[in-house]
């Protein structure tokens, strides 16, 4: 079950978190992962990781808010079967707290980015008969998180774009879905701990990790596991559809 063997995927964000973990296992489970970041030193970490345990992967340098450059990197890889857009940016702040500039970092890279990968993937999977679409949205799309403004509005967007492509492109046999996780444990976090609360980051730790009704942040692996799934032939009924890899966040925390 679930296997990719023969499967062209292109993971964006694939250097860090998140991607990175999905571009490991896709390679395990039998895909030639293309791996597309703009830190070439992370994606060429991951790729070297595939290659060592005996997978295939290519590095591909990318900004994905560069429409040109995006179009130009798909039509090199050409055969694309699954499409995982996980390159995405955070951002802390309320409405009046957030600059123009950052705003439009946000939107540039968390929602045209993902539409640049779309404009650019999407004709590949008609011409090839099919494809997967996953879209890494976030529980910030459904509840009201503190200090996230732009952060949530990208991730709304996600939200939308994800039963839109589902809807348009039903006839061409491209599926398109979208997971939801709450808080997970990567560098990221680590990085904000020591810049925001240094010598507490344990103490900071330990509370953003109980607000996750299960006791603790997700692991990028059991996120990673969840889009397997979303991109395996086991589930080729599921499309427009978002999976809330949550730790009961959602439903359990009113």
């Amino acid at each position: 079950m679930f296997s990719l063997k023969n499967k062209h995927a292109v993971i964006t964000g694939g250097g860090s978190g998140i991607g990175k973990a999905v571009c490991q296992l896709f390679a395990k489970q039998g895909a030639f992962v293309h791996v597309v970041d703009i830190n070439e030193t992370g994606a060429n970490e991951t790729v070297l990781h595939i290659k060592n345990e005996g997978g295939n992967a290519k590095t591909y340098l990318c900004d994905v808010s560069n429409q040109q450059q995006t179009v130009e990197i798909f039509n090199t890889i050409g055969k694309i079967d699954i499409l995982v857009n996980s390159a995405g940016i955070s951002h802390i702040g309320k409405a009046h707290t957030t600059s123009e500039e950052d705003f439009d970092r946000i939107f540039r890279v968390n929602v045209k980015g993902i539409y640049n990968c779309l404009f650019a993937a999407i004709p590949l999977m008609q011409k090839n008969k099919g494809g997967i679409i996953l879209n890494l949205c976030s529980v910030a799309a459904l509840v009201g998180l503190d200090d996230r403004f732009a952060y949530s509005m990208s991730k709304g967007a996600v939200a939308a774009i994800t039963l839109s492509v589902a809807k348009d492109y039903l006839k061409d046999n491209i599926r398109c879905n979208s997971v939801s996780p709450a808080r997970v444990h990567t560098s990221f976090v680590d990085n904000f701990l020591a810049k925001n609360y240094a010598g507490k980051e344990e103490e900071m730790f330990e509370k953003l990790s109980k607000t996750q009704p299960i006791g603790r942040m997700a692991k990028p692996e059991e996120v990673a596991s969840a889009i397997l799934f979303l991109c395996s032939d086991e589930a080729a009924f599921i499309t427009g559809a978002d999976y809330a890899v949550d730790g009961g966040f959602i439903k359990l925390n009113t």
